[in-house]
């Protein structure tokens, strides 16, 4: 029998020679290690640009106010080192209020603003004070006018933290009750001030920051806080979610504020820097009217300049318009009364019959020595012919209540909210407050005017209006709903249809007063000392910052090229495997033919 000896059949060559010709172990090695290392410098690059690319995605910043807003609500952490504080005393007619408030360091931004929030105390509570009677009663003792404000100031020493009272902003800012008086007091009670409080309080006060300021100036402290608190002063990008409420300009749509109390009315609202052809006489009413700021950190910044018309009404606030009603009811009555003869009004048995109050209310007007007995007949039409002549107009298009110059409102592109009165009217008793809309309150008002006085007080007992509505509100309401439809639609030129009105009473669960703006305004040019400072510690590693932040296509570049060079190196091996298996196949051949035979020897019986 033959014996083979399968030895030879796989020969020493055979192992040398397979991982010659056969590259691709190598291959894999190479592609890893250059995939590897691909991957490394791409995670490097997420790594250095991460915070760069984090603030350009687009992001929920509803919901970011949101949390922003529920932060205002809680205790303000006096132990942070990072905060700042900042104190602003209202000093009014009736009374002064001290507001504290505070604000984190700037977040480098030129475009925007202090993060400014009114200060709460360990409960949440905001920390105000306020005294009575009003800074005008020093008039005839200036010299006590410090010791007028002593508890304000102690009650806000409290509460800042004492390591930062040489650096909080102290401003004193009176209003209404100091612009009655002469100059001359003024300037005495404001002396006083200047020279005594620093002699007590560490805080950062000087002359300029005790003041008598203009209705002007605290209408335009009111459109800025309004706007603040909305974010109406923030410059977004396009991927912003409020991204309608964009202007052309890059920022965002402002809005107007209509305010009535109960003895002024107020309005205030941006116009454009190009209006209509005006004449001279209405281009200096203009000027008087407009106030033109800069609310950027940088005055070489023109994209923060606002121009906003602002006018205060005397005597158009809701009760003094009711008692200018009843003084023109009075006059014309008794003058009727002794033209025609007639006893209208002098007895309780022939009242007048009021269209602006409900229907069987009875009530007495009184001046001086005479009396006028008047009875509800519920009509709010007619109470509203009556009231248009409380408007003063005059014939001019672009003049409003008492013929004061108005600058035009663009209707198509504008947004309003209305304060006080305007949220009375509609929320109180009407309960429809939040979006105006005029039809449905003219008809909710004029349903209202027709029920009996007897109903609506039982509905009044059976608690169907708003807790804040009283007897004195459901009594006027009447009067007033008439009187804010007639201020709006037809003093201030409001379409009846107009849809961007909001009347409110709180700016997210929150009253914002006047002095938040006059500190926004005070402390403008604060960031620009944070944003010089934080140049000057980045200003080492901004070529860093140059090429491995904000040029982002020179890491693309990089691994366009690493991903090239694999490319090109897998072509490189794939050429030398077909080299080295074209070399191998004759020395193959030439193998065979010296072993078979060699086989052949050994096969024997």
């Amino acid at each position: 029998m033959a014996r083979i000896s399968f030895s030879y059949l796989c020969p020493a060559s055979w192992y040398f020679t397979v991982p010659t010709v056969s590259p691709f172990p190598r291959q894999r090695v190479a592609f890893l290690g250059l995939f590897f290392i691909s991957c490394l410098l791409l995670l490097l690059m997420l790594i250095m640009d991460f915070r760069h690319w984090g603030a350009s995605l687009p992001r929920d910043r509803q919901y970011e106010r949101y949390l922003a807003r529920v932060g205002d609500l809680e205790a303000t952490d006096t132990e942070d080192p990072n905060l700042n504080y900042g104190l602003v005393v209202d000093c009014g007619s009736s009374g002064s209020r001290i507001f504290v408030y505070f604000w984190p360091r700037h977040n480098g931004n030129p475009h925007d603003l202090l993060d400014i929030k009114q200060m709460r105390d360990r409960n949440s509570q905001p920390v105000v004070k306020k005294i009575k009677p009003g800074i005008s009663a020093m008039a005839d003792t200036p010299e006590h006018a410090s010791d007028y404000l002593r508890p304000l100031l102690s009650f806000a020493a409290a509460h800042v933290p004492v390591r930062k009272h040489k650096e909080t902003p102290l401003y004193i800012l009176c209003t209404a009750g100091m612009r009655l008086l002469s100059e001359r007091k003024q300037l005495a009670i404001l002396a006083d001030l200047v020279k005594d409080l620093p002699l007590e309080f560490d805080f950062l006060f000087s002359q300029s920051q005790a003041e008598v300021i203009s209705g002007k100036q605290e209408g335009v402290y009111a459109w800025i806080g309004i706007n603040f608190v909305l974010g109406r002063f923030d410059h977004e990008d396009e991927s912003d979610a409020e991204a309608p409420q964009e202007l052309a300009t890059g920022r965002r749509r402002t809005v107007g504020i209509l305010d009535m109390g109960g003895a002024s009315l107020q309005i205030a609202y941006e116009v454009p820097t190009s209006t209509s052809v005006l004449s001279p006489q209405q281009e200096e009413a203009a000027k008087i009217l407009l106030a033109e700021f800069n609310l950027g950190c940088d005055v070489q910044h023109t994209e923060h300049v606002y121009r906003v018309y602002v006018t205060t009404f005397l005597g158009f606030g809701g009760n003094f318009a009711r008692q200018r009603y009843e003084d023109l009811v009075m006059n014309e009555t008794l003058n009727k009364n002794r033209l025609l003869g007639q006893k209208t009004g002098l007895s309780p048995d022939n009242p007048f019959l009021d269209p602006c109050l409900p229907v069987g209310l009875t009530d007495v007007v009184e001046r001086s020595s005479q009396v006028l007995h008047v009875r509800g007949r519920g009509d709010w039409v007619a109470c509203g012919a009556m009231l248009s002549p409380l408007l003063a107009r005059s014939n001019t298009s672009q003049a409003s209540l008492n013929g004061i110059y108005q600058s035009p409102i663009d209707f198509n592109n504008s947004e309003f909210y209305g304060f006080s009165e305007f949220f009375y009217c509609t929320e109180d008793v009407l309960r429809i407050g939040g979006r105006y809309h005029g039809p449905t309150f003219a008809k909710a008002a004029q349903d209202y005017c027709g029920m009996a006085w007897s109903v609506l007080t039982q509905r009044f007992k059976n608690g169907l209006f708003s807790s804040h509505a009283d007897e004195h509100r459901l009594k006027y309401q009447c009067f007033k709903s008439a009187w804010m439809y007639q201020v709006l639609h037809e003093g201030f030129h409001f379409p009846y249809d107009y849809p961007n009105l909001q009347t409110a009473q709180l700016v997210y669960d929150r009253e914002v007063q006047w002095t938040l703006g006059a500190i926004l305004y005070k402390t403008r040019f604060l960031p620009l000392r944070d944003l010089r400072q934080e140049g000057a510690r980045q200003a080492h590693g901004s070529w860093f910052r140059l090429s491995f932040v904000y040029n982002h296509y020179l890491f693309f570049a990089c691994i366009l090229v690493v991903l090239l060079a694999i490319i090109l190196y897998l072509l490189r091996l794939r050429r030398i495997h077909h080299r080295q298996s074209r070399a191998s196949t004759p020395l193959d051949l030439l193998w065979i033919e010296e072993v078979v035979p060699m086989i052949g020897v050994q096969v024997g019986p």
